[in-house]
């Protein structure tokens, strides 16, 4: 039986931390959605399409991810994917309290939608897409939190 599992997030932009949770969801199970969500309710860095196309370059080379975009309930795109699998992943106590009350919601949504947590490797853990946001505006090299293809397109946006 094939496994899917689904990795959602707004990834504006994506990060290292981002991709080693992604790489290491392609390693549990048969396919990986990572689910780029529109996000009406932030004001995004970049727009969706960019972000898909950011996040797909990221990607590339692997049979066993694909990058879609989102708007609306998780559990619908869980259902459109044949997913019952969704991964998060944790940098600390808040994140594993806000994340563990989405879960038990989208369960309560969907029977049977399972989400697993993955803690993040100790380097990214202080990484988020806002502080590369951050550093970069103020003229900060991020080179060392996103992939070259994304730095670029930040000192692109910002220029």
């Amino acid at each position: 039986m094939s496994k899917t599992a689904i990795y959602p997030g707004t990834f504006d932009p994506m990060t290292h931390g981002h991709i080693n949770i992604i790489l290491r969801s392609a390693e549990l199970f048969d396919r990986v959605v990572v689910a780029v969500a529109k996000s009406s309710g932030k004001n995004p860095f970049f727009e969706l399409p960019q972000r898909v196309e950011l996040a797909t370059l990221a990607l590339a080379g692997h049979a066993n991810i694909e990058v879609v975009e989102f708007d609306g309930l998780l559990v619908d795109l869980a259902q459109q994917q044949q997913a019952n699998i969704i991964v998060r992943g944790v940098r600390s106590i808040a994140d594993f309290e806000y994340e563990a009350q989405m879960a038990g919601m989208n369960r309560q949504l969907m029977h049977g939608l399972e989400t697993i947590f993955l803690t993040t490797h100790s380097e990214w853990a202080d990484l988020s897409s806002t502080l590369v946001r951050d550093i970069a505006r103020h003229g900060g090299d991020v080179s060392k939190f996103v992939p070259a293809s994304i730095k670029q397109a930040i000192l692109d946006k910002l220029a």
